[in-house]
């Protein structure tokens, strides 16, 4: 079966075929696969930075958002890593104020992979939403900060109206594949109920 990420230039099979699990946002005519991380999921809402160091000693940080690559047309290129480099670690800068909350959709209890994930951190101030961080997984090839969604919250009224933009919002350029098509309602009603348990949490 064609697979650009293991064979480059032999094509994607998931495009007229099984993609039921593959990507709704970032994906491209080379490849629809999604990035299977729960937890890069997490550490994408956390601002997460890498430290790698390279074959000659060459240190560098990395932002989590910068990282993983989208597959544009060189899927088989997943990072942003050069030849031979190596992570050394992972920092968590401390979390804005706020309730964290991650929530996962599959098909079964255990040991499956997200049809959706959203992790989302919420402060209030009042009865509005002073900031949010917004993270998505099972979507897209990389873990996906929605920063529209995110730039929608702030400042609004923490309600189901302002929850329903956010999710809007963050899934406007999503584009079904057939199969897959269902993941987009999806990811807009756990969007919605994360950021509904984050708020009433808070």
């Amino acid at each position: 079966m064609p697979c650009n990420k293991r064979e480059p230039g032999s094509g994607c099979a998931a495009l007229q075929g099984f993609n039921r699990m593959h990507a709704i946002l970032g994906a491209s005519e080379a490849c629809i696969a999604v990035h299977p991380s729960d937890m890069a999921v997490a550490m994408s809402g956390l601002d997460a930075r890498i430290e790698t160091i390279s074959p000659g000693g060459e240190t560098r940080t990395i932002p989590i958002g910068d990282f993983h690559r989208l597959p544009e047309a060189m899927p088989h290129m997943e990072t942003v890593l050069g030849h031979g480099e190596m992570i050394t670690s992972v920092t968590l800068p401390p979390p804005p104020p706020g309730r964290q909350v991650y929530r996962k959709v599959r098909d079964r209890a255990s040991y499956a992979f997200a049809l959706v994930s959203v992790a989302a951190i919420v402060e209030k101030s009042g009865d509005r939403i002073r900031s949010a961080r917004i993270a998505m997984g099972g979507v897209a090839a990389k873990p996906w900060r929605a920063t529209e969604a995110e730039r929608t919250l702030a400042g609004a009224a923490a309600s189901d109206g302002a929850f329903t933009d956010a999710a809007e919002a963050a899934l406007a350029a999503a584009v079904g594949h057939g199969a897959n098509d269902f993941k987009i309602p999806l990811a807009k009603r756990t969007m919605r109920h994360t950021l509904a348990a984050a708020i009433d949490s808070a």
